[in-house]
């Protein structure tokens, strides 16, 4: 399996004095870091990839990916080597725990997401139930 590189992240609000959950988190294998970043390359684009669900596609929720030119200011932010991945609190709620991953087969290519919160997953991938 590939290796894991991740950062914890929070918000980008003031933290306070009050005992805090347990850090959110998505993982990027160094391989989706790899892919991201080329097609950052070839779109010729600046800032981070927004990771999102929403609501659709044939499990009822869909993940989505968009290229961003800043985070949102209630975003999670995580960085992967130079890579930055932004999620929204809500879709958050789906994500946290997520592992993002990039596979070659012979079949297909492209992007796998590995999510704890997904119970049923449709063929394709792309949409999933929690």
């Amino acid at each position: 399996m590939a290796e894991l590189t991740q950062l914890a992240a929070q918000p980008e609000e003031a933290q306070s004095a009050t005992p805090q959950p347990a850090p959110k988190q998505i993982h990027v294998t160094p391989k989706a870091v790899e892919k991201i970043r080329q097609a950052f390359a070839r779109e010729g684009v600046q800032g981070g990839l927004r990771l999102g669900v929403l609501g659709g596609g044939c499990s009822g929720l869909s993940y989505q990916f968009k290229f961003a030119t800043e985070p949102r200011p209630r975003d999670y932010i995580f960085e992967f080597e130079d890579v930055r991945v932004f999620v929204d609190p809500k879709s958050m709620l789906f994500l946290d725990g997520m592992t993002l991953d990039w596979k070659d087969s012979l079949m297909q290519s492209g992007f796998v997401f590995q999510n704890p919160h997904a119970t049923k997953s449709c063929g394709c991938g792309s949409s999933f139930s929690a």
